[in-house]
Formats: C-alpha cells, structure tokens, sequence
C-alpha cells in the first residue's frame, strides 16, 4: 500500500531540494528521519516535515506503524515562479526568478493493495 504527503509552494528552488532528496529514496522512514536530521540545509527540513506527515497520515488512516514503512519515493515537482527584477548598470533592470516547488514523498509498506 502506497501512502503520501505533499508541501506545496515550497519557497526553495527544486534543483536544491532534488539534490537532498536522492538520497533518502529506498531508505527506511526511521533511517531517512535521521539522515535527514544531520543534514544541515534548509531542504533537509522541508522533506523531514513532510515525511512526518506522510507517517502521520499512514498511521492515522491506514493503522500503519513507521517501523513499517520505506520511503518508496520523494518527487519534487516545480511549483509557481516569483518574478522580481532587480537594478541593474546605467539604470536598467534585470530579471530576478524565484522558484518554489511542490514536495511530494510516497511511502509504502512493501505490501501489494
């Protein structure tokens, strides 16, 4: 069985946020929890807010403990983009992008529905 989670609108660029989350895919919940306590990046606690509530969510409507789960997978889709501008030589403008993204991780029990 497949239980989820989504952040939206995460004010952090993807790419950064991607880069963290490669790494706890496979990973037990317990073990990507404390992987992911030790990583000192901004990503690093946006995934581990979201994959507590991906547990909260498991035990709460499916009566699935955490030593269960694994994280089976942790997409992070881009979300809206904030344009800003920004002064720039001789009184011009540049363009400024600000992203956020959608984090959306994806636990499963190992077992078939």
């Amino acid at each position: 069985m497949e239980i989820q989670a989504l952040t939206r609108n995460a004010r952090m660029s993807p790419k950064k946020v991607r880069e963290v989350a490669r790494l706890i895919q496979g990973r037990t919940v317990n073990e990507a929890i404390d992987f992911l306590t030790l990583v000192p990046r901004k990503s690093a606690r946006l995934l581990v807010k979201t994959l507590k509530s991906a547990v909260a969510n498991a035990e709460n409507n499916n009566s699935i403990t955490a030593d269960q789960l694994t994280v089976h997978r942790a997409l992070i889709e881009n979300g809206p983009v904030l344009k800003r501008f920004k002064a720039g030589a001789k009184g011009s403008a540049k363009p400024r992008v600000k992203r956020m993204s959608h984090l959306r991780i994806i636990l499963s029990d190992g077992k078939t529905n």
